[in-house]
């Protein structure tokens, strides 16, 4: 099961989760995780951002931004939301499971 926060604001639920889908619409946005000791005051935020894609893609920024302001403990949730980021990025070099693997397989010609 994946990763998510969940939290109300202003008698509202919202839940945060990185997905594969939204952490490559990230990227394809210019978000680079390696950059954030360089760029803390635009990825911190960002980061936080991103983690509304995958169930509240259509919250106002400015909506985002006084959820984060008003978030307590945001050094711990930076860590969290670090770690759910990278979650989608380590599935990708998962080995699959026994029987997805009877299903494909491959050999270099060289």
């Amino acid at each position: 099961m994946a990763k998510q926060i969940v939290f109300t604001y202003e008698d509202k639920e919202y839940t945060l989760e990185f997905t594969r889908r939204t952490v490559k619409q990230m990227e394809d946005e210019g978000f680079v995780a390696q950059d954030i000791d360089r760029k803390p005051m635009t990825l911190l935020p960002a980061l936080f951002a991103g983690a509304f894609k995958a169930h509240h893609r259509f919250v106002k920024q400015d909506v985002i931004d006084k959820i984060y302001e008003g978030m307590p403990h945001k050094d711990e949730l930076i860590g969290k939301l670090a770690e759910m980021y990278n979650d989608p990025i380590v599935t990708l070099m998962e080995e699959p499971d026994e029987k997805a693997v009877k299903n494909v397989s491959w050999e270099a010609n060289w």
